[in-house]
C-alpha cells in the first residue's frame, strides 16, 4: 500500500472513531491548494533545462501551512499529497500553529552544480513567492535540500517581501536559524521513546536498540540514546549493516562513517546482510530510514517489543496487524519524529520575535511538547480504546476539524 492510500486509510479510520459527518470528512482530506510551476535555467554550458517544480498546500485551519521542500528526480504527486496531509495532522498532534504542505522539484540534485541548484532554486522561488509567505505557508529542507537551499529562498523571497528571515525554517544559523534544529529530529525520538517506556516503567538505559538508517535523524538518535546509557546492536544505512551484542562505540561510528561516507567496514561489528537488520534480537527497533521498509514478509520475525518510527510510513498497514497480534507496540511516525517540525516552529516563534533562544531553551521546550503531546495521544487511544497510531490520528484529525468548524468552514 503506497503512502497516499495508507494516510487515507489512516485518516477514514480516524473520522469514523471520531463520527465525523461525511462532508466534513470530506472537505478535510481535499487540499487546499496545488502549485506547478515550469522553472527552466541556463546550465553551465549555456544550453537551457527545464524542471518541473510543485507544492501541494493541504490544510490551514489552524495556522499558516508547514512543509518540506524535496529535490528528487522521481517526484511522485501521490505521495507529495500524502506527506502534505501527513503534516496536517502531525503540526496538530504536536500542538502547534501550523496546517500541512510538501513540495519540490523533480531533478536529480547529483547531478546539478551548486550554481545550477542556486539559480534553480531562485526561479523556483520567483513562481511561487506570492504563494508562501510568514503567515501563509513555510517551507523547510527535506530529501535533497538543506540549510543552503533555504538561504537561497529567503534571500529571493526577501527581494520581492523585504528581510523576511521567518519564511523558511531550517536555515543556517547566520540567517537565523535555530540552534538544536539539526540534532531535533533524533531528540524528538529520544524524548518520544523516554515517554513510552516510562509508561511501561522502563529506562533507556536498561534496552537493547536496533537503528535502520544512519542519517541525520537515525545518527543523532544513536548518539543520544548511547549517552543516555542504552545499548545499540544493530545499525545499517545504504552502504551496509553492523551488529555487535555488546554493544556499538557510536562515537567511534559516528567518525568512521564521517570519514567512510557510511558504516561499511566499521571495525567495532560484525558486517551483516542490511536485509536482516530489521529482524535482529533487540527491545527496541528504530527505523528511521525509508517508508514500507516493515510489510506482510518480514513482520512475523520482528524480534523487538517496540518499534518507533523515526521514519515516515516505515510500517504497511498489513504489518500493523500482525504486529498488534504479537503485542508488539508501535509508537507512531505522526507523533515519533516530530521532533523535526516542532524545533522548526521554534525557529520561526524565534524570527517572528527577534529574540533567539540558546540550546538548553530549545530543548527543555522541545521535551515539555514531546511529553505532553505523549499525554495526549494516551487520552485518546483510553477515549476511543484504540492503538497509538489511530489514537495519534484521532488527536490530529479532531483537532483540525474543531478548528474547521470554528473558523465556519465546514461544508
Amino acid at each position: 500500500m503506497n503512502a497516499l492510500a495508507a494516510t487515507n486509510r489512516n485518516f477514514k479510520l480516524a473520522a469514523r472513531l471520531l463520527g465525523l459527518d461525511s462532508k466534513l470528512e470530506k472537505s478535510l482530506i481535499i487540499p487546499f491548494r496545488e502549485i506547478k510551476v515550469e522553472c527552466t535555467i541556463p546550465k553551465d554550458d549555456g544550453t537551457l533545462a527545464s524542471f518541473v517544480g510543485f507544492r501541494v498546500q493541504h490544510d490551514n485551519a489552524r495556522g499558516p501551512m508547514k512543509g518540506g521542500i524535496r529535490y528528487h528526480p522521481e517526484v511522485d504527486p501521490d505521495e507529495v499529497n500524502a506527506l502534505a496531509q501527513l503534516m496536517t495532522w502531525k503540526t496538530a498532534v504536536a500542538n502547534i500553529p501550523y496546517g500541512g504542505a510538501k513540495g519540490g522539484i523533480g531533478c536529480d540534485p547529483g547531478e546539478l552544480s551548486v550554481s545550477e541548484l542556486e539559480r534553480l532554486t531562485r526561479v523556483f522561488t520567483q513562481k511561487i513567492h506570492d504563494l508562501i509567505g510568514i503567515h501563509t505557508d513555510v517551507p523547510a529542507p527535506d530529501m535533497g535540500t538543506g540549510p543552503q537551499t533555504m538561504a537561497w529562498i529567503l534571500d529571493e523571497y526577501s527581494k520581492f517581501h523585504g528581510y523576511s528571515p521567518a519564511v523558511v525554517t531550517g536555515k543556517p544559523i547566520d540567517l537565523g536559524g535555530s540552534l538544536g534544529r539539526d540534532a531535533a529530529t533524533g531528540q524528538g525520538v529520544l524524548f518520544a521513546t523516554e515517554a513510552l517506556l516510562n509508561e511501561h516503567g522502563k529506562t533507556i538505559s536498561a534496552q537493547r536498540f536496533v537503528i535502520q538508517g544512519f542519517g541525520n535523524v537515525g545518527a543523532w538518535a544513536a548518539q543520544l540514546i548511547s549517552e543516555q546509557g542504552g545499548k545499540i546492536v544493530a545499525i545499517s544505512d545504504v552502504t551496509g549493516a553492523i551488529k555487535n551484542s555488546k554493544g556499538i562505540d557510536i562515537p567511534s561510528l559516528l567518525k568512521h562513517a564521517k570519514e567512510h561516507k557510511g558504516v561499511k567496514g566499521f571495525h567495532g561489528g560484525d558486517p551483516i546482510d542490511p536485509k536482516s537488520i530489521l529482524v535482529e534480537d533487540c527491545d527496541i527497533l528504530i527505523p528511521a530510514a525509508l517508508g514500507g521498509v516493515i510489510n506482510r514478509e518480514n513482520a512475523n520475525d520482528i524480534k523487538a517489543k517496540f518499534i518507533i518510527e523515526a521514519a515516515n510510513h516505515p510500517t504497511d498497514p498489513e504489518a500493523d496487524e500482525i504486529l498488534s497480534k504479537k503485542g508488539v507496540v508501535i509508537l507512531p511516525d505522526i507523533y515519533a519524529n516530530s521532533g523535526g517540525v516542532t524545533v522548526s516552529y521554534f525557529e520561526w516563534v524565534q524570527n517572528i520575535q527577534g529574540f533567539m533562544w540558546d540550546e538548553k531553551k530549545v530543548n527543555s521546550e522541545l521535551k515539555n511538547y514531546m511529553t505532553k503531546g505523549f499525554k495526549d495521544v494516551k487520552e485518546m487511544c483510553k477515549t476511543h480504546d484504540c492503538d497509538l497510531r489511530m489514537g495519534a490520528f484521532t488527536l490530529g484529525v479532531n483537532r483540525v476539524a474543531r478548528a474547521t468548524v470554528l473558523r465556519g468552514w465546514e461544508a
